[in-house]
């Protein structure tokens, strides 16, 4: 495609609107599209909001370390608590896991094109809270992306 082109395309995006998944919003006076992330149910992060854009992989892979090379189990940085705090409840009221587009995690991911490999061994949802429920089969993002019937 030549440099014509693609800045005709690219002006007529700006110029409608155009957003990559209808999830962003525009950032201030820039037009710029920029993800739109539910915010968590907690007061505030175990950081602030921009640290933790902008390190919260290193935080996790340093947990990960920690917890699976040390033995060390700490809640403040692990992945289960990120998730409890960051559940985006679907239309049942209950929330939605790595498969759904509305999910925290995929709402920016999926906006810079990263690929997350953390749900296809732990739970992209928290567990429910009904008493005696146990886990589904289904709350696991599979490496083959197809979720067993």
């Amino acid at each position: 495609m030549g440099w014509a082109k693609f800045i005709t395309i690219v002006a007529l995006v700006s110029l409608l609107g155009g957003t990559a998944g209808g999830s962003a919003a525009c950032a201030g006076e820039s037009g710029v599209p920029v993800p739109n992330p539910p915010k968590g149910k907690g007061e505030q992060c175990v950081r602030e909001t921009s640290f933790m854009r902008a390190n919260h992989m290193n935080l996790l892979l340093h947990q990960r370390d920690e917890t699976m090379q040390k033995g060390i189990r700490t809640k403040k940085f692990s992945l289960k608590e990120c998730v409890s705090c960051h559940a985006v409840p679907g239309k049942d009221g209950q929330p939605v896991s790595y498969e759904d587009p509305k999910n925290f995690c995929r709402s920016c991911h999926d906006y810079v094109a990263v690929k997350l490999d953390c749900f296809e061994c732990h739970a992209s949802k928290p567990p429910s809270k009904q008493a005696g429920a146990v886990p589904s089969h289904e709350n696991r993002y599979r490496v083959s992306g197809v979720l067993p019937q």
